[in-house]
Order: structure tokens, then sequence, then C-alpha cells
């Protein structure tokens, strides 16, 4: 697991000085990514199960924690969210990065022209991750749908 601490600002830094429609269209990516591939009940079971729990929020910013990976990870992770067993530790904290989520508008010469720019889409993501949703708490289809993850966190006192 590669420490991203250091990913937000250097994609700003990257992103930085472009059109603002780059920035619009920068934007459009991450969400279309998030929408279309990551927006998944298993993806939410695994951030759940290795953050010790996970919000709304929390998920996104999980998503955002997996986009700074790279897109290797992205796409193991994606093709097979148990995957996440090579690379996870028990003690490593919460794996969130909220900042990857921001590094668009912040590197915007003007941050509320950039947020007025972007198409009116309603809703950001769909009403409802795509897949069959299920309880985290229920051990068993955890084990089944998760099994190398389960069996790292699956000591309460590991967390």
């Amino acid at each position: 697991m590669d420490d991203v601490g250091e990913v937000p600002a250097s994609l700003v830094e990257v992103l930085r000085g472009l059109p603002l429609a780059d920035l619009v269209a920068f934007r459009g990516v991450q969400d279309e990514l998030f929408r279309r591939d990551a927006y998944r009940w298993d993806l939410w079971a695994a951030a759940d199960l290795i953050n010790g729990g996970a919000s709304d929020d929390g998920f996104e910013y999980f998503l955002g924690w997996l986009m700074a990976q790279g897109r290797m990870r992205w796409e193991a992770t994606l093709a097979d969210p148990d995957s996440l067993a090579d690379v996870v530790e028990v003690d490593a904290g919460d794996l969130d990065c909220e900042e990857v989520l921001y590094v668009a508008p912040t590197a915007a010469a003007d941050e509320e022209a950039f947020w007025a720019a972007l198409p009116d889409k309603g809703e950001y993501l769909p009403p409802r991750p795509a897949g069959e949703c299920f309880d985290f708490d229920d051990e068993q289809r955890m084990r089944r749908l998760l099994p190398r993850l389960t069996a790292i966190f699956d000591d309460e006192d590991a967390r």
C-alpha cells in the first residue's frame, strides 16, 4: 500500500493552469469512474471491513484513496475487491483520501467559476450502488464475498 499523502498536491500542480474546460472534464472523468465503475455494494463492503465502518462520505473518501493508488490498483480492485488483501494492513488506519476528490476545483484559478461551470447532472451518484444490497454485519456473506479481507479484519481487536 502506497502512502497517498502527496498525491492530491501533486495532481493539483499538474492541473494548475489548465483551462477551466479541461478541469471540468477532469472532474467529469472522476465522477464517471465513481458512478459507472466503483459505486458498488461489494466495494462498499470492502471499505466497511477495512475501515471498521463506512458512511456514504466514508465510502467516497475510500474511493478517493483507491483512485490515488493508481490505475493498476484501481482496476485490480474493481475486478476483485478481495485483492485489497494484498496491500492493506490491519493497523494502517482508515484508508481514505478526500482531497483527491477536490483536485480540479483546487487547481482552478477561480474555484467558484469551476463549480458554476460543472454541468448540472442532478445527483452525482446513482440512488443506489450497483449489485445486491446486503447487511455488512452478515458475517457469513462477508466471508463468502471477501474471504481474504475477512480473514485479515475478522478479529475486532485487530482494529
